[in-house]
């Protein structure tokens, strides 16, 4: 009797699923530059269906005397893969701020045919700056503990003169010393607020549905300071449970509605849209952890405000970054550690006409 595995034959693997299982857009282009093939990645990039794009050119995807057409060229001549790295092939219909490394190979038995993958670097640049901002969280931890111990201390030996001498000082030094104990309040607010960094226990956490959160915090804007401020709703209903702190996402959420809120003040028809959404591909490696975590879950918070000064974008959410005249610049730093202490992502996109807070987080494995 034999015993040995069967083993497939290559011929009977189905490469269409193989391609659809991989993270990156992936088309075939034939000798005459159209579109013969595309993953299900390719679909989502480029914003339509295999079907569509079968019946286009490559020309017609991608900006005017792109690079990449060249590249496909040069993979055609030579017969040979080529490669080439941050290409930006931003456009109206693709968006922007879309740069890529692009992979191009001739494809055998198929003349003139090339194989094009698209890398798309604002991901690799993402995670990086995410790794960045969860460091810049962990350099303010040391500085919260150091002046909660050295400063507030100080500070309550001073409010307690101030009060002592108001009562017996003029009313011309009465304000002097209101004074002081205002500003000295206002400094142990903001060193309690920073105190936050320095909480290191574990997240509790549990399967949290997402839309309960997100219109719970619809209702505390509306209540709060939203109520001028129409809000519109694209909500994934599918959209499973994420693993997470129902609390400590409200917080996070409410926070950053509470920027957009600001941001459409002056803005004639203001508008913020939640959304959810589903995105496989995307995965990352969880601090404390060897394994790599899957974020498919994404909640946007979108307003129709005028954007971030391009400025602070790379250090947004940085500890002490701001462009308001009065903040301490530490709401979006804690919402980074929040969301880094959930293993997930935050990052901001500025469109021009559009701005959008994107938050990518793991889903939950229990079932409510």
């Amino acid at each position: 009797m034999n015993d040995k595995p069967r083993r497939s034959n290559p011929k009977d693997v189905p490469y269409q699923l193989m391609l659809s299982a991989l993270p990156h857009p992936i088309v075939m282009i034939d000798r005459d530059g159209y579109v013969v093939a595309a993953n299900d990645m390719a679909e989502f990039f480029f914003q339509t269906s295999a079907a569509v794009l079968a019946k286009q050119k490559l020309t017609t995807l991608l900006p005017f005397g792109s690079p990449v057409l060249a590249l496909v060229d040069q993979a055609r001549e030579r017969l040979a893969p080529v490669n080439e790295y941050r290409v930006d092939i931003s456009n109206p219909r693709i968006g922007i701020d879309k740069v890529v490394d692009v992979y191009a190979a001739p494809v055998q038995d198929r003349t003139g045919a090339v194989t094009l993958m698209l890398q798309e670097r604002t991901i690799a640049d993402k995670m990086d700056r995410q790794l960045t901002h969860r460091d810049s969280a962990r350099s303010v931890t040391g500085l919260a503990s150091m002046l909660g111990h050295e400063v507030k201390n100080p500070l309550s030996g001073i409010r307690g003169a101030a009060q002592l001498l108001e009562s017996s000082v003029s009313d011309d030094d009465r304000a002097l010393t209101r004074l002081i104990t205002d500003e000295t309040d206002r400094i142990v607010r903001l060193i309690d607020r920073m105190e936050v960094f320095s909480d290191q226990r574990p997240v509790e956490r549990e399967a949290v549905n997402i839309h309960v959160v997100l219109d719970r915090v619809k209702k505390l804007a509306q209540a709060e300071f939203g109520d001028r401020i129409h809000f519109g709703e694209q909500y994934d209903p599918s959209l499973p449970f994420v693993h997470a702190n129902q609390d400590q996402l409200v917080q996070v959420f409410l926070n950053l509605v509470k920027n957009a809120a600001e941001a459409v003040l002056e803005v004639p028809g203001p508008e913020i849209v939640l959304s959810t959404a589903f995105r496989p591909g995307i995965r990352i490696q969880v601090p404390g952890s060897t394994e790599k975590t899957s974020l498919p879950l994404e909640i946007c918070v979108k307003d129709n405000g005028p954007g971030i000064p391009k400025e602070i974008e790379d250090c947004l959410f940085d500890p002490f970054v701001t462009s308001k005249t009065n903040g301490s610049g530490l709401g979006l730093a804690l919402v980074a550690k929040l969301i880094g202490d959930h293993g997930g992502v935050i990052e901001y996109d500025g469109t021009g006409r559009q701005t959008i807070f994107r938050v990518m987080l793991p889903p939950s494995d229990m079932e409510l």
